[in-house]
């Protein structure tokens, strides 16, 4: 086999994988992951977690 019939089957691969790959990210079982993904940025911060750089200090 030459080079051009292994670029032609990675080509197919590739393409495959794309399309496989859509159908997953539009399947309906995926959608409330979505979802939930998507409203992420707009609920307010968790009140649990603190900020990065006051995680060793108390306040008096």
């Amino acid at each position: 086999m030459d080079a051009g019939t292994w670029r032609g089957i990675f080509t197919v691969v590739m393409l495959l994988l794309f399309v496989g790959i859509c159908i997953w990210a539009y399947s309906s079982r995926r959608r409330s992951d979505f979802d939930e993904a998507a409203r992420l940025p707009l609920e307010p911060d968790g009140e649990s977690i603190p900020p990065a750089g006051d995680a060793g200090r108390t306040e008096h």
